[in-house]
């Protein structure tokens, strides 16, 4: 069974870090393009980052860019998000899923995890 696994996910005090995994199962995560998504409670599900399957690209929402950093290493078949200096409005529910490239539509993304809860609180 083809699926992403997402780890990492952890209760935190503002300012704090925590990286994310993400974990191929079943098929090679090298060929595909991964986004990082996040749905808040109440809140509809917004794509946060991505990365193309050679790391020649990545993206970030305006929300977080500076504060977290994507990064992938194929031969682990696993993606990471290192989110530092949080803050409680990101708290969230954190979700990798797969695409050909780095599109904006979550449409265009399979492949979608569990999710993993990230709290930050002080």
């Amino acid at each position: 069974q083809k699926q992403l696994v997402e780890s990492g996910g952890d209760s935190v005090q503002p300012g704090g870090s925590l990286r994310l995994s993400c974990v191929a199962s079943g098929f090679s995560l090298s060929y595909y393009a991964i986004g990082w998504f996040r749905q808040a409670p109440g809140k509809e599900r917004e794509r946060i980052s991505c990365i193309s399957h050679s790391s020649g690209y990545t993206d970030y929402t305006d929300s977080v860019k500076g504060r977290f950093t994507i990064s992938r290493d194929n031969a682990k078949n696993t993606v990471y998000l290192q989110m530092n200096i949080l803050k409680p409005e990101d708290t969230a529910v954190y979700y990798c899923a797969a695409a050909a490239v780095c599109y904006n539509e979550q449409d265009e993304y399979g492949f979608w995890g569990q999710g993993t809860q990230v709290t930050v609180s002080s």
